[in-house]
């Protein structure tokens, strides 16, 4: 039997691009949740923009307590698509998996972009190794574009972040 204190997170699934709406009309409800988000930088047409996206699109998680809550109002909640479930009830997520997200996004890097462009670099591995070249773009979340002088000519690189550090 549950005891007051007997909450357990669950998963619910968020219409598209509505995850921030779902928080704000769940929490506003009483539920306490917990949306995992990370700072990305984006290229828009002004320029480059740090912006809040979801860790995991159309999802959030929320805290029940089964004997205590009413289930039935998460359901015509703006934003709130559904609650996951497998054969027809909702599975809890165990809270060692919370804490560790929330350990982790804690510990997460500031926005800052860890090159920026003209930054001197070392490659640590791969054909490459032990040369030096000039940092130029970021692609994607882990590939960095590199200016490295091969027989006298600049050439375009593509290798992955880790595999790169400051001169």
């Amino acid at each position: 039997m549950n005891t007051p204190t007997d909450h357990q997170w669950y998963l619910i699934q968020c219409k598209p691009r509505e995850g921030f709406r779902a928080e704000e009309h769940l929490t506003n409800q009483g539920f306490t949740c917990f949306h995992p988000t990370h700072r990305v930088e984006k290229v828009r047409r002004t320029g480059r923009q740090w912006v809040t996206e979801p860790l995991f699109p159309n999802y959030l998680f929320i805290q029940l307590d089964t004997v205590e809550n009413n289930w039935y109002p998460i359901r015509s909640t703006r934003g709130v698509s559904k609650m996951v479930t497998f054969n027809n009830q909702p599975l809890a997520v165990p809270t060692c998996v919370i804490e560790g997200l929330k350990h982790r996004l804690e510990d997460s890097p500031s926005e800052q972009p860890a090159f920026s462009t003209g930054d001197k670099v070392r490659i640590k591995e791969g054909c490459f190794s032990e040369l030096d070249a000039i940092f130029q773009a970021q692609r994607g979340e882990d590939r960095a574009l590199l200016l490295l002088t091969l027989l006298s000519t600049p050439q375009r690189i593509e290798v992955p972040l880790h595999a790169i550090s400051r001169f």
